[in-house]
């Protein structure tokens, strides 16, 4: 049968609305990029839908602790780049930056009290991200100095859980994490030390990427240990960290520990039947709650095609909780050294809590941070021996799930995800669902060095084959 074609009919069809504005905020990168590719919306009113909801919403959840204020003109010429014809792989999509990156002409406070002098260049990352035509919204909240994996600053207040107000973010790239989940940025870049990307992700119920170590440059990054650092990803999906691994990825000849690849990333061709998953055999070692081993348990269920080959795995007699205490012992020496002129303000003291780590680090020796550093080449032998018997370590992201600001920190929040930065692997979380008391909770993929295009693939097939994203807060500001 033929059908007649009104040649005028492509004219006379009316061009889609805008998407409203909570699905604009709750949307993930991938959809984004559709919706400005297609004129379904702007940047300048992407960027304004987003910057409407800061100023209704962080009051009261305060992710942000500085605004961009050339955020608009930065939005208004993507437009113009767009209508050329000629733009970026971001072009237009909003972007958090954690506030211990330089952003041009914003102060990098890192959390510490006093004045802080305006940053006259851009950090790498977020150079790379211009570069592509991201827009940047502002700085993110830290706690003190970037320490801890908490979302309580002394001198901020505290960033409060979108799921669950009174409740933490995690840290210490929590600031980034209610960003994201709230519909407060699209997708946000903050760093990783031992956990400090992942951890609030997994609180938050989101998708985070930490690369191998040295894949993507920390220069113009405030350091926590610059052997532990990487900078990290988070966002609403796991094909977006891939889309920010390629623009941020590669080798930069001005910092000192950038990778340069003898060969590229592998490929993403792991068969998840022939994969050989590791499982810790006793996860209740680490002190899991109840809630989160459920959700686990209930995760490796439905992902039994996907991560059929198991085995169960340890690190031998290496003891991973002491080389976390470790590592963390080398942060507080480090920063001695890299907040010097913060700690000696007296006009703005620095916390009493503070003061106790540096004080712990001023006790010790430079024959204990040699030690220390000695331990941490133990974890990296010790990840090679493990990993030459699996091709993924799965493991819950961390023990347990948000719990009320004024609670004590736990002690084994990292210990899950401070292998990653011990021994310079790449490690992606994902959500895996809602404890009974309805708080997300996330899954960890560790892999050797260089694995993350891998990671990232499998975490994509788990990630649909669970489902279990949660919706997120993202209501109308």
């Amino acid at each position: 049968m033929n059908i007649e074609l009104n040649p005028d009919a492509a004219q006379t069809l009316k061009p889609l609305p805008p998407p409203e504005a909570q699905r604009l905020r709750g949307a993930d990168l991938c959809q984004t990029l559709h919706w400005l590719a297609g004129a379904r919306v702007s940047a300048t009113a992407l960027t304004q839908t987003y910057l409407d909801a800061i100023a209704a919403r962080n009051a009261e959840l305060n992710a942000y602790v500085a605004l961009n204020p050339a955020a608009r003109a930065e939005a208004a010429a993507s437009d113009a780049r767009r209508a050329k014809g000629k733009f970026g792989r971001l072009d237009g999509v909003p972007v958090a930056i954690k506030d211990n990156f330089d952003v041009a002409g914003l102060a990098t406070a890192c959390g510490l009290p006093g004045a802080h002098v305006p940053a006259h260049a851009d950090a790498h990352a977020v150079a790379r991200l211009r570069g592509a035509g991201a827009v940047i919204l502002g700085k993110t909240h830290v706690p003190e100095a970037a320490l801890g994996a908490t979302s309580n600053n002394p001198h901020l207040g505290a960033a409060h859980n979108p799921f669950r107000h009174g409740y933490q973010a995690g840290g210490s790239s929590g600031g980034c994490a209610v960003a994201v989940a709230a519909g407060l940025a699209a997708v946000a870049i903050g760093s990783d030390s031992l956990g400090s990307i992942r951890i609030p992700a997994s609180y938050c119920g989101l998708f985070a990427l930490k690369p191998t170590h040295g894949e993507i440059s920390t220069r113009g990054m405030i350091p926590a240990a610059r052997r532990l650092d990487s900078v990290g990803l988070i966002a609403r999906s796991v094909h977006d960290l891939g889309v920010l691994l390629h623009v941020l990825g590669g080798h930069d000849p001005a910092d000192p520990r950038s990778r340069r690849r003898r060969v590229d990333l592998a490929l993403p061709d792991w068969e998840p039947g022939k994969l050989r998953v590791g499982l810790l055999g006793d996860p209740g070692a680490f002190g899991i709650e109840p809630g989160v081993a459920r959700a686990f348990e209930r995760a490796l269920m439905v992902l039994t095609h996907e991560l059929e080959n198991r085995c169960d795995v340890g690190f031998g007699d290496f003891d991973l909780p002491r080389a976390r205490r470790a590592a963390f012992f080398m942060i507080e020496a480090e920063m001695l050294a890299t907040h010097a002129r913060a700690i000696a303000d007296p006009a703005h003291p620095v916390s009493a809590e503070m003061q106790a780590w540096l004080a712990y680090a001023r006790s010790k020796s430079a024959a204990d941070y040699v030690a220390a550093d000695h331990l941490l080449d133990a974890a990296v032998v010790a990840a090679r021996r493990m990993f030459e018997q699996v091709d993924v370590l799965v493991t819950p992201t961390t023990p347990q799930t948000a719990f009320p600001l004024e609670a004590p920190l736990p002690d084994n929040a990292g210990d899950f995800t401070c292998i990653a930065n011990l021994a310079g692997l790449p490690a992606v979380t994902i959500p895996m669902g809602m404890t009974l008391d309805g708080l997300p909770c996330g899954m960890q993929f560790v892999g050797p060095p260089g694995s993350d295009l891998r990671l990232l693939e499998l975490a994509e097939v788990c990630a649909a084959a669970l489902d279990t994203a949660p919706g997120y807060p993202c209501g109308q500001p």
